[in-house]
């Protein structure tokens, strides 16, 4: 198990977003500000963690038949935490995410790292494998969220930075999730490719 390598690969060059492509219904739905966007990365980046724990485990044990099944249901337990200690401690994150929480369930990075990685590795390695993903997630998620509320309000995080009547408006709806998501992707892509010595 090598970290540096795990983490250059969750915030870069498999990084759940941008270049697996996965849990996008999220990103695109709660990136209109920053609160938002770190309460849903470190939410994904807890419940990943703890199940990709409890997957490893338990991976020996789960029949193959009814794996998927299995995983959800570890899945929902730790999410069920998360939300109910969301609703408890931070109500206002809570009643901004909504339904999202809950959704984290459905979530195919949490269910694609139980698949692909927990189910094949053991505990300390899937411990290692939700932190780095989770924080992939996050830093995307906030990437997002400044540029949306940056380009949409004028401000970041309640902090004006130009006057709101020269802001885009468009950037806080979901056109402005969609353009802005494509080009991070774009961005990302360009970079690895260029790093790698392409056109």
């Amino acid at each position: 198990m090598n970290f540096g390598k795990q983490l250059k690969e969750g915030i870069i060059t498999n990084n759940p977003v941008l270049v697996q492509l996965l849990g996008l219904c999220s990103t695109l739905a709660i990136t209109t500000s920053v609160s938002n966007g770190l309460g849903m990365g470190v939410a994904v980046l807890i419940v990943l963690t703890c199940s990709n724990v409890v997957i490893s485990l338990l991976r020996k044990v789960i029949p193959d038949q009814i794996r998927i099944a299995a995983y959800i249901v570890v899945i929902a337990g730790f999410v069920t935490m998360v939300d109910l200690l969301l609703q408890a401690y931070l109500p206002e994150i809570a009643e901004s995410l909504g339904i999202f929480i809950p959704l984290i369930v459905v979530n195919c990075i949490v269910l694609g790292r139980a698949e692909a990685f927990a189910s094949k590795h053991g505990i300390l390695a899937s411990a290692v494998d939700g932190i780095c993903q989770g924080i992939g997630y996050t830093l995307v998620l906030l990437v997002i969220c400044v540029i949306r509320e940056l380009l949409g309000t004028g401000a970041v995080n309640g902090v004006q930075i130009f006057p709101a009547q020269y802001a885009a408006m468009m950037m806080t709806l979901p056109v402005g999730g969609f353009l802005t998501l494509g080009a991070v992707i774009a961005a990302v892509q360009w970079a690895q490719r260029k790093s790698k010595g392409g056109k």
